[in-house]
């Protein structure tokens, strides 16, 4: 491997929103990097990439894990090449009553909605800041993917929307802190039903909208990013909200 190439980290890599945005930075002749915590459930998307000509690289890794993070980081930017844009893609979208709650639970879901999110904006933002500024000022994109509960919290929604509510401070701090130092930090809210097994199987009424364009679709979203990542500096967009023309807000 050269390590002239440009690499695109996506932690999170799922089948609908994380896989769209690693097959459009692939599209776009980035070296996409995608992790999950099962390496396994993550060959289907390389195929697709490397089917359709790109260039794609699975890591398994716990992004809740310091150890597990700093070493993925490492192993990129030495093999493969330097991470230009991370995108954080994890939800743990796991309603709950407030009341039977558990400690260990809402826990876990602050590791991986916000804290998995500090590690992984941390470790690539040293390795961007390292770097020379190139002309125009961009050392490199961070995005963070934010929900409806960014915003505001839901009943039986105590753990999620604290933990997304945290990240999204987090974009913000990091924005302001890194965005003199020519990297580009987002934060995309995700308003709204996207198109996955999960809403289909589980929501069938609300899924029967995506005839209308009443959900997400994730090709869309994965539009979006590449737009952000795109961006002049003079015109660095650090929020914006995806929903469906049907979507109340």
């Amino acid at each position: 491997m050269t390590a002239l190439q440009r690499a695109a980290l996506i932690v999170g890599a799922g089948d609908a929103t994380g896989g769209a945005i690693a097959r459009r930075f692939a599209r776009e002749g980035y070296a996409t990097c995608v992790t999950r915590r099962s390496l396994d459930k993550l060959q289907p998307l390389v195929a697709q990439i490397e089917a359709a000509g790109g260039r794609a690289h699975a890591f398994a890794c716990d992004a809740r894990k310091e150890e597990e993070v700093v070493a993925l980081v490492e192993q990129i930017e030495s093999t493969i090449g330097p991470i230009e844009v991370m995108v954080f893609n994890i939800g743990a979208n796991v309603p709950e009553s407030i009341l039977t709650e558990t400690a260990r639970k809402y826990f876990k879901v602050w590791e991986m909605a916000c804290f998995s999110g500090f590690l992984n904006g941390r470790e690539v933002a040293r390795r961007m800041v390292a770097r020379e500024m190139p002309k125009g000022g961009h050392r490199g994109t961070i995005i963070f993917t934010g929900a409806t509960a960014s915003l505001r919290g839901a009943a039986n929604f105590g753990a999620f929307s604290g933990a997304k509510m945290a990240l999204r401070a987090l974009a913000q701090s990091m924005a302001r802190e890194l965005g003199p130092q020519g990297i580009h930090v987002a934060h995309v809210v995700v308003d709204g039903a996207i198109d996955t097994e999960f809403i289909r199987s589980n929501f069938p009424e609300r899924y029967a909208l995506k005839d209308s364009d009443g959900i997400l679709n994730p090709e869309h979203i994965a539009d979006s990013y590449w737009m952000l990542h795109s961006q002049p500096r003079d015109a660095w967009t650090h929020e914006l909200d995806l929903r469906p023309w049907s979507e109340k807000f």
